[in-house]
């Protein structure tokens, strides 16, 4: 199968449009009429997510994260992320990053996550500009109310976490909570607006958590842990559209940070 087939499948589901101007989505590598014998998903591409689609034949990686951001002018060898670039090419393997256009999908990166904790009558949290049903984050419901504490390990239980940080305790039960995938501190104004009663993202500072200001419980699971599930999406998605496409999740631990 050629590339660009696949490309227009996925493109289909996540437009290129629907990116941030920040990101660098599409085919980072290679070349669209290149014909795609297998795919490997993963989270992130590193030089072992490289070896692995070696190993396995793959000559295609769909990478969530973006190898690099708009504004690289040259390769530089002794950067890891060039090191990536320059192994990939001398293996012919073509890389495609799908990043926050599948953030902004309503059915994306958020959405596994509320699929996950059971919530209910969801909607987007943070829309995109002139786009009703595109944007950032998740509102949703849960069946019944939960202390905090019940919640949070609710949330370590369905998420599959040893562990997380969260702001004050409030006193309040849980019912409706917001959930965005990734870095997600600039949501919190957003939920402070609203008749939320917990955020559950990632990557908060120190005094992010102060902006709860005891109004909300302000949840951060890790970065990599919020967006574990989305390599699941990518290949459900595939598997559902091109059933005859052969594509495999890495096997490769791709998350940078390890607790002690």
């Amino acid at each position: 199968m050629k590339l660009i087939n696949i490309q227009r499948v996925l493109e289909d589901w996540s437009p290129l449009s629907s990116a941030e101007d920040f990101d660098n989505v599409g085919l980072i590598l290679g070349n669209p009429d290149d014909i795609i014998e297998k795919g490997l998903i993963t989270l992130d591409t590193t030089e072992k997510v490289i070896d692995e689609a070696i190993d396995k034949d793959c000559n295609l990686i769909i990478t969530f994260h973006p190898l690099m951001f708009k504004g690289y002018e040259s390769l530089k060898s002794e950067e890891y992320v060039h090191k990536c670039i320059i192994k990939a090419l001398k293996n012919n393997i073509n890389i495609y990053a799908i990043h926050t256009n599948l953030d902004n999908n309503p059915r994306g990166v958020s959405y596994q996550i509320s699929k996950k904790i059971g919530l209910r009558n969801i909607e987007v949290l943070i829309k995109k500009e002139n786009k009703e049903n595109l944007g950032m984050g998740i509102i949703g419901e849960l069946r019944d109310k939960k202390t905090e504490k019940e919640f949070l390990k609710y949330l370590m239980s369905k998420m599959e976490l040893s562990n997380l940080r969260h702001s004050n305790f409030t006193g309040k039960k849980i019912k409706k909570i917001a959930v965005l995938g990734g870095s997600g501190s600039f949501g919190i104004e957003e939920v402070l607006n609203k008749e939320i009663d917990c955020y559950v993202t990632a990557d908060l500072k120190y005094h992010d958590f102060f902006k709860s200001n005891d109004k909300i419980l302000l949840v951060d699971i890790g970065h990599y842990e919020s967006e574990k599930y989305t390599k699941e999406l990518i290949l459900s998605y595939l598997n559902k559209k091109i059933p005859k496409f052969a594509c495999t999740i890495a096997k490769t631990k791709t998350n940078p940070v390890n607790y002690f």
